[in-house]
C-alpha cells in the first residue's frame, strides 16, 4: 500500500514537469511567432513562457522547476544547434522564475491577487526584480558564444529583460484568473460584459491601427474592466492589447509604422507595460475594498449577534456599510437600546427598556 502510494505520487510528479515542459514550450512558439531581430540576434517582445512558469511554481511548488528547464531546452533546439554556452540560458531561463517565486513568497504574495500589495510585489519583484537573471545570463552567453558582439550586450539585454517582463506582468494574472474561473457566470451581468466586449473590440485594433496616435483609447476600456470587473476583467483586456500591439510592431503597420525598430520596442513595452501595471493595481484596490467591506458586515454581524446575547429580547438591527439595515426579531431602522444604527440613525432608548415617543 505504501509503496502504491509513493509510486502514485511520484507519477502525479512526473505528469506535473512534463505538463509544464510542454507548456513552456507551447509558450515559447507562441512568442516566436512575432519575434524580431536585434543586432541579429532572436528576440520576442512578449515571452509568454516566464508567465507559465512563474504560474505554474505559484501553483504546484518549486517540485515542478525541471519542466521550466526541459521547456527552455525545446525552445532553444528550435531556434538553432544547441552549444555550450546555451547552458547559460537553460540555467537563467529556470532561476530567473525560480527566484521571482522566492522573493514573491518571502512577502507573502496570494495568488489570488486579491490585496495591493500583491500587484505591486507581481509587478517590482515577479516580473521586474526576477527577470534581470533570464536577461543578464542569456545575452552574456550569446556574447561567449560568438553569437553577439559585445557592444550589442544592451540592446539585447534590455530587449530580453522587457519580453520576459512582459510575459510575467500579461500573461501570469490572467492563468491565476482562468484558473478561477466557474460557471456559469451571473445572467445580471451579461448586458454589461457585452457592451464591455464590444467597445474593445471596437476601440482596441482602431487604437492600435490608426496611424494617428491613439493608443491611449484603451485606457478608458481597461479602467472600465478593471473598475466593473476586477482582474476577471482587466486581465484578459490587457492580454488582448498586448497581442493586437505586438502584431502591428512586428508587421511595421498603424501608429508603428514609421518608426526604426528600437523606437517601435519602446513604445511597445511603453504601452504593454502601462497596461498591465494599470489593470494589477487598480484591479486589487477594488477587490482589497471590496474584502474589507465584506469584513466589515460580518463584523457588524458578529457584534449585533453579542449584543442580543447580552440583552435578551431587545430587537436588534443589522446595519449594513451602503446603509441599508435590516432587523432580527423585530421591525425598525432607529437604534434601539444596545443595538447598532440603522439608516437614518436613532435615538438611544431610556433607562425602562422602551422606545422614546416619536
Amino acid at each position: 500500500m505504501v509503496r502504491s502510494e509513493e509510486i502514485r505520487r511520484l507519477s502525479l510528479a512526473a505528469l506535473r514537469i512534463l505538463g509544464v515542459a510542454v507548456a513552456y514550450y507551447a509558450g515559447g512558439q507562441l512568442g516566436l511567432l512575432k519575434e524580431v531581430r536585434i543586432e541579429g540576434a532572436i528576440v520576442t517582445p512578449l515571452w509568454p513562457s516566464t508567465g507559465i512558469a512563474l504560474t505554474a511554481l505559484l501553483l504546484f511548488g518549486l517540485g515542478v522547476w525541471p519542466g521550466i528547464t526541459l521547456g527552455t531546452l525545446f525552445s532553444v533546439v528550435t531556434v538553432g544547434p544547441f552549444l555550450p554556452a546555451d547552458v547559460a540560458i537553460l540555467a537563467g531561463n529556470t532561476l530567473a522564475p525560480v527566484c521571482a517565486f522566492l522573493l514573491l513568497r518571502r512577502v507573502g504574495f496570494r495568488p489570488e491577487l486579491d490585496r495591493l500589495r500583491d500587484g505591486v510585489a507581481l509587478v517590482f519583484l515577479g516580473a521586474f526584480a526576477g527577470m534581470l537573471i533570464s536577461a543578464t545570463a542569456g545575452a552574456g552567453a550569446m556574447v561567449l558564444a560568438g553569437r553577439l558582439a559585445p557592444g550589442g550586450f544592451w540592446p539585447i539585454w534590455s530587449a530580453w529583460w522587457a519580453g520576459d517582463a512582459m510575459g510575467v506582468l500579461v500573461v501570469t494574472p490572467f492563468l491565476l484568473v482562468l484558473r478561477r474561473f466557474r460557471l456559469p457566470v451571473p445572467t445580471h451581468r451579461w448586458p454589461e460584459v457585452t457592451a464591455l466586449v464590444i467597445t474593445a473590440a471596437v476601440i482596441t485594433p482602431l487604437a492600435t491601427m490608426s496611424s494617428l496616435t491613439l493608443l491611449f483609447l484603451v485606457f478608458p476600456v481597461l479602467i472600465w474592466a478593471a473598475l466593473r470587473f476586477e482582474l476577471p476583467g482587466s486581465a484578459p483586456y490587457v492580454l488582448f492589447v498586448s497581442v493586437l500591439a505586438i502584431s502591428e510592431v512586428t508587421d511595421r503597420v498603424g501608429g508603428f509604422a514609421h518608426h526604426n525598430l528600437i523606437e517601435r520596442m519602446i513604445s511597445l513595452q511603453a504601452l504593454n507595460g502601462a497596461a498591465a501595471l494599470t489593470s494589477l493595481l487598480l484591479a486589487a484596490i477594488i477587490t482589497e475594498q471590496r474584502n474589507i467591506r465584506l469584513r466589515i458586515e460580518q463584523a457588524c454581524d458578529a457584534l449585533a449577534e453579542v449584543v442580543e446575547r447580552l440583552v435578551p429580547g431587545e430587537k436588534v438591527a443589522r446595519w449594513r456599510p451602503e446603509g441599508g439595515s435590516t432587523e432580527k426579531g423585530g421591525r425598525g431602522t432607529g437604534g434601539e437600546r444596545g443595538g447598532i444604527p440603522g439608516k437614518g440613525g436613532g435615538t438611544e432608548a431610556k433607562g425602562d427598556g422602551h422606545p422614546p415617543a416619536r
